[in-house]
C-alpha cells in the first residue's frame, strides 16, 4: 500500500498553532488520510478506480454506523504544550501514546498560565465541574489574576532555590502549582481522536481544553477532511436517545400516541436536546470522569 501524502497536512508540518497565553500545538507527523480508511475499509479491493464522492459515502457509511476500526489505520503525532491541569485532564483518554517532559531531569521553565479577566468567573451554581458563563466584575477579575501571578512567581522562585541549592529537581518541583506549562509528544489514532474530540469539544468540558480540542480538530481536518466532515455530522452533531425519549420524540412527531414514561427530571434533560444547537456542542454527555 503506497504512502500517502496529504499535501494540506504537510503544509503545517512543526508549525506551532497557540492555544491559550504561552501554550501551542504542533502536528509532528501523520500517517495515512482520507484515502488510507477508505483502503483499509476496501482491502480486497484495492484502490481501484473509485469517485472522491463515492469514497465520501463510504466514510460517511462508516461513521454514521460506528464502524470505526478503518479510522484506526491514520495516526496523528502532536507535540504539545500546555498547562499541567490540563495534561491530568488530557491524560484520562488512555488510548494515546506520550512522552511528556521531566523535571526530574530538566530544570523547568519559568512558564504558567494566567487566564484572561473575560475566564475568570464563579463556580456555577447548576455544574459542580465548571464554572458560570458570566466572568467576574473586571475590578474582581483584575484582583484575581494579580493573586494568581503573585502566588506563581513565589512558587517559582522557591523552586529555583532550591535548585540552586543542589536540592535533588525531583524534590525541588513538587511545590509548583497545576498552572505550570508541560510539554509532551501526544500520539493517537484518528479513532480515539474523534472521541477524545467529542468528549473535549463539549460544552460542558473545561475551557482551556476545548482550546486545544479545536486546534487539534483543525489539524486533524487537514490530514483527513472528509473524515472530519463526516464526524462533524454524525457525532458531533448528532445526538442520542433513549427508548423512553424516542416514545417521546414519536408522540410530538403524531407517531403513536405513546410517551408520557419520562421523569420531571428526564423529561429536562429530553428538553434540553431537542433545543441543543448542531456543530459541535451537541455530543453526546459521557460519564463525568471522562471528563474530569
Amino acid at each position: 500500500m503506497a504512502h500517502c501524502v496529504v499535501p494540506e497536512a504537510e503544509a503545517i508540518i512543526d508549525a506551532e498553532f497557540p492555544v491559550l497565553d504561552k501554550g501551542f500545538v504542533r502536528l509532528v507527523d501523520y500517517l495515512g488520510g482520507d484515502r488510507r480508511v477508505v483502503q483499509a475499509a476496501r482491502v480486497s479491493y484495492g484502490p481501484g478506480t473509485r469517485s472522491c464522492r463515492e469514497d465520501t459515502g463510504l466514510i460517511e457509511y462508516l461513521l454514521r454506523n460506528r464502524h470505526t476500526s478503518p479510522f484506526e489505520q491514520v495516526v496523528l503525532t502532536f507535540h504539545v504544550k500546555l498547562p499541567i491541569f490540563v495534561a491530568r485532564q488530557w491524560v484520562r483518554h488512555r488510548t494515546a501514546r506520550l512522552n511528556e517532559i521531566s523535571g526530574r531531569y530538566s530544570v523547568l521553565k519559568d512558564d504558567f498560565y494566567l487566564p484572561r479577566p473575560e475566564d475568570v468567573a464563579a463556580q456555577s451554581a447548576d455544574n459542580k465541574q465548571g464554572r458560570a458563563d458570566a466572568p467576574f466584575e473586571a475590578e474582581a477579575a483584575r484582583e484575581a489574576r494579580a493573586c494568581l501571578a503573585e502566588e506563581q512567581r513565589a512558587a517559582y522562585a522557591a523552586y529555583k532555590i532550591r535548585v540552586d541549592t543542589g536540592i535533588a529537581r525531583e524534590l525541588a518541583r513538587i511545590n509548583l502549582p497545576l498552572s505550570l506549562y508541560t510539554e509532551m509528544y501526544w500520539q493517537i489514532d484518528l479513532r480515539n481522536l474523534f472521541h477524545f474530540l467529542e468528549l473535549r469539544l463539549h460544552r460542558h468540558a473545561q475551557k482551556e481544553i476545548r482550546e486545544y480540542a479545536k486546534v487539534l480538530m483543525d489539524a486533524a481536518r487537514r490530514v483527513a477532511p472528509q473524515c472530519v466532515t463526516a464526524f462533524e455530522r454524525h457525532v458531533l452533531g448528532a445526538v442520542s436517545f433513549s427508548p423512553e425519549e424516542m416514545a417521546e420524540l414519536r408522540r410530538r412527531l403524531g407517531a403513536d400516541g405513546g410517551g408520557g414514561g419520562l421523569s420531571e427530571r428526564d423529561l429536562a434533560r429530553f428538553e434540553e436536546k431537542l433545543k441543543t444547537p448542531a456543530g459541535g456542542s451537541g455530543a453526546a454527555v459521557a460519564h463525568p470522569t471522562e471528563r474530569c
